[in-house]
């Protein structure tokens, strides 16, 4: 999707609190906006854009989602294992199950079968669908539950998290999540095809900013043969920074959307600067403007017809959420997809999210759309 027509680029993102004591993927640290903008109450489906209406589903475990006429003509059975009554995770829960929702009655393909699991039961939950005819899994949201159902994985399983290396290995398990590294290593590749040779590495202190500084870093040094310079960043000592960019033939930035305002307006105009989407957070952001970024279509490619044919969440919705929303709908067409589709089948998705193709190990890969903030160039 991002060879497609040029669009006026869109500016949103931030990410979810973390729910356990763990390294999440998509929720990952938090940033300044909370998820409390949703409409609906933990546990309960946000509503969707008014135009194309979805149902909320009922909570209890195995209730079938859809409604009469989606089911009657329905291939395959879709069960949706998320913990909608967790106190940690339910928001973040109800927003993906309302993406899936979405996609299921765009595409009027499959019957849903939402089922409420937590660490405690996920595998009982998980079993029970599968005898009620479930061929396909949605689910579960947290590493630690994913952990406890590898072992008992026996249908085609899309997890939304990625998946421990201490889990059970098992071939009908994958993995679909929004990790960071992802896009720091594309970024570093971004940089190399536009032929940067040396880059500045600016990063922030906090926790999500020195993965994205290590994985661009990593990749860097397998591009190239040579580490990137890297500085930490300091609001309060920009002139060193601003030396040591007079070295360097570009910037990428490992930095929140203020940190990154803050240095853009002390660099000359003529300097290329590089980011990922933790850059952006909604809004024209003027102070960004010029900054060449990654983020998925679902943002940057609104009015492209494989985007605008999903319906929109209403307002209740906050940016980071939105996300999830996202990663509901493709979640939805690759259960689709992996539900007819035989052993050692190459699976690609034209998503929202971004291209997705199915790597090793059993993790989905994701190929995010090039953007400058304030223009619009997609390459």
């Amino acid at each position: 999707m991002q060879r497609l027509t040029p669009l006026l680029v869109g500016v949103l993102l931030t990410w979810l609190a973390p729910a356990m004591a763990q390294t999440p993927d998509y929720i990952i640290q938090s940033n300044s906006a909370p998820i409390r903008a949703l409409s609906a109450p933990p546990g309960q489906t946000p509503r969707l854009a008014p135009a194309q209406p979805v149902a909320a589903a009922p909570l209890a475990a195995l209730a079938s989602a859809p409604a009469a006429r989606s089911a009657a003509r329905a291939r395959v059975r879709i069960g949706v294992i998320l913990p909608m009554e967790s106190s940690a995770l339910g928001e973040a829960a109800a927003v993906v199950r309302s993406g899936v929702e979405a996609a299921a009655q765009v595409e009027q393909n499959a019957e849903l079968v939402s089922v409420d699991a937590t660490t405690d039961n996920v595998v009982q939950r998980y079993r029970a669908a599968v005898a009620d005819g479930v061929n396909v899994v949605i689910g579960p949201l947290s590493r630690e539950a994913i952990a406890q159902l590898a072992p008992a994985v026996t249908v085609p399983t899309i997890a939304l998290n990625s998946i421990d290396r201490q889990a059970a290995a098992n071939p009908k398990l994958f993995s679909l999540s929004l990790v960071v590294e992802g896009e720091a290593r594309q970024l570093a590749r971004l940089m190399r095809d536009d032929g940067r040779v040396n880059p500045l590495l600016v990063e922030g202190g906090d926790a999500l900013s020195q993965r994205l500084a290590k994985a661009f870093a990593d990749e860097w040094r397998a591009l190239t043969g040579k580490d990137a310079q890297r500085r930490p960043f300091d609001g309060g000592n920009l002139p060193a920074l601003l030396e040591a960019s007079g070295q360097a033939d570009a910037l990428a930035l490992a930095l929140d959307a203020a940190q990154a305002a803050k240095l853009k307006a002390a660099l000359t105009p003529d300097m290329p600067v590089y980011g990922t989407s933790q850059l952006n957070i909604g809004g024209n952001q003027p102070e960004l403007a010029g900054v060449r970024f990654i983020d998925m279509p679902w943002f940057l490619m609104p009015d492209h017809p494989a985007v605008k044919r999903y319906p929109r969440p209403a307002a209740a919705l906050t940016p980071q959420t939105e996300r999830l929303y996202a990663l509901g709908i493709d979640a939805y067409r690759l259960a689709v997809q992996m539900a007819a589709a035989r052993p050692g089948a190459v699976i690609r998705l034209d998503g929202v999210t971004g291209d997705l193709k199915l790597g090793r190990d059993r993790v989905f890969e994701r190929q995010l759309p090039a953007g400058v903030m304030g223009g619009n160039a997609l390459r």
